[in-house]
């Protein structure tokens, strides 16, 4: 298995979005990281998530002051994650959900994070998944091969 690193090129780019651009993606962006990790764990949002419920979990997963992470800062990174195809709209409602690229691009940002910047990222996977425990859902297998496939990166790096 191998780790897409040119995936984070790409999305560090600008895409065009109407008549706008909006600015890539970048892996130490904290606040696109909290909320794709939010997302991730959004098994109790089955009919999506509208913009006041994530900021509200952002908030409240990491501890921030409403002050320091806005509604309207929120609302541009939602519009980010769209325009670079990873999160969509349910129907015609204004709820959300991360897309099948999305669910893979999150996961692989929050463990790169995790695993290469340390305890600098503020995470929810407390801990590593243990190689015998069978993963109990798809996110925590997708984690546990993420996992594997980094540990195996940063190995090669040492050598």
């Amino acid at each position: 298995m191998h780790v897409d690193f040119p995936v984070f090129e790409r999305l560090a780019k600008p895409v065009p979005s109407g008549r706008t651009t909006m600015p890539g993606i970048k892996i130490q962006d904290t606040r696109m990281l909290r909320l794709m990790e939010v997302l991730l764990h959004g098994g109790s949002q089955l009919a999506g998530w509208r913009t006041a419920h994530m900021h509200r979990a952002v908030l409240e997963a990491f501890a921030i002051a409403p002050e320091a992470y806005s509604l309207t800062q929120l609302r541009y990174d939602v519009r980010k994650l769209r325009a670079h195809g990873l999160l969509e709209r349910e129907g015609r409602s204004y709820a959300y959900r991360l897309t099948p690229k999305g669910v893979k691009v999150a996961a692989m940002f929050v463990l790169f994070h995790k695993r290469v910047c340390g305890p600098v990222a503020n995470t929810l996977f407390h801990h590593r998944p243990r190689k015998t425990a069978t993963p109990p859902a798809k996110i925590e297998a997708a984690y546990h091969k993420a996992d594997v496939a980094i540990q195996h990166l940063i190995d090669l790096l040492v050598a």
